[in-house]
């Protein structure tokens, strides 16, 4: 018996829609399981010891078919996984998890023993096997939009319990701002406006201000302001980031805001990849 091998890689961005849930079977777990514990040790490839590596994460997004080597770009495409990297090992003859995990260590130690990937996926279909290896767009592992958003409130109303200089203003303590859901939905529609059309600014590309957003969401507004970002992939670093600009921390700051919805949203196909938007507003 012969066993076959294939390798693609694929270093593009891409984006699309979500495949449903999956369960990984108990031949796919034992593989993802046995790779892990060779990755968490330290190993020879090519003549050169490996890092002990941390255990990488079953990502239903990277259950393609394994009898099926078509375009990986395409197959990718219609997963919701914005990644930087990915590669693909294709198996033919193994007959088991065990006998897949000695084809691995002996023809793709390299790849399975990188440290640049995070995620796996696991398919097999009789002797058929696929092994999807990759690297998300961002590091930091976010929740929904809204999760997210309610992070950003928690670590604002942190930052107002205590006294800041925010470039020349110096402001006081300010009450906690509570969240509100048609900010947040502004706040929303603007950040993955700005992802997909890969632009970074207060101003939509229809012309409209924070003010008018707020308004279309049903927020009736007596003040209103706003905070973007770019490029952060946690909301310590985003709120950080923003503390440590004279604007955005007055936005914070301002005890005249009662109120704030945020979001973020991600295209990789854009220059920054995530775009965040928080909007303050006092009704």
């Amino acid at each position: 018996m012969r066993t076959h091998f294939t390798l693609a890689r694929l270093g593009a961005l891409t984006l699309g829609l979500a495949f449903g849930p999956w369960a990984f079977a108990s031949e796919e777990s034992q593989l993802i399981e046995s790779i892990n514990a060779w990755r968490s040790q330290i190993q020879l490839c090519g003549g050169q010891p490996s890092q002990e590596l941390p255990p990488l994460s079953a990502d239903t997004r990277l259950i393609l078919p394994a009898s099926s080597f078509g375009d990986l770009q395409q197959a990718l495409g219609r997963a919701a996984y914005p990644m930087v990297n990915v590669q693909a090992i294709n198996l033919s003859g193994p007959r088991d998890a065990q006998a897949a995990m000695k084809a691995v260590q002996e023809s793709f130690c390299r790849v399975v023993l990188d440290p640049q990937f995070v995620d796996i996926g696991v398919s097999h279909d009789q002797r058929d096997w696929r092994i999807v290896l990759a690297r998300p767009l961002l590091a930091a592992r976010l929740g929904d939009w809204q999760a997210e958003g309610r992070k950003v409130l928690e670590m604002l109303n942190s930052a107002r319990t205590q006294p800041r200089q925010c470039g020349t203003q110096a402001f006081g303590p300010a009450a906690p701002l509570t969240w509100s859901a048609p900010l947040a939905t502004a706040a929303e529609t603007h950040s993955r406006d700005m992802a997909n059309n890969n632009y970074f600014d207060h101003k939509g590309r229809d012309g409209s201000t924070p003010g008018d957003r707020a308004e279309l969401a049903g927020y009736d507004a007596q003040q209103i302001g706003e905070n973007i970002a770019a490029g952060q992939d946690t909301t310590r670093k985003l709120v950080d980031g923003w503390l440590a600009s004279p604007g955005h921390c007055a936005n914070v700051m301002n005890p005249q805001f009662r109120e704030v919805g945020a979001a973020y949203a991600v295209d990789p196909k854009s220059d920054a990849g995530i775009y965040w938007t928080a909007l303050f507003g006092t009704q």
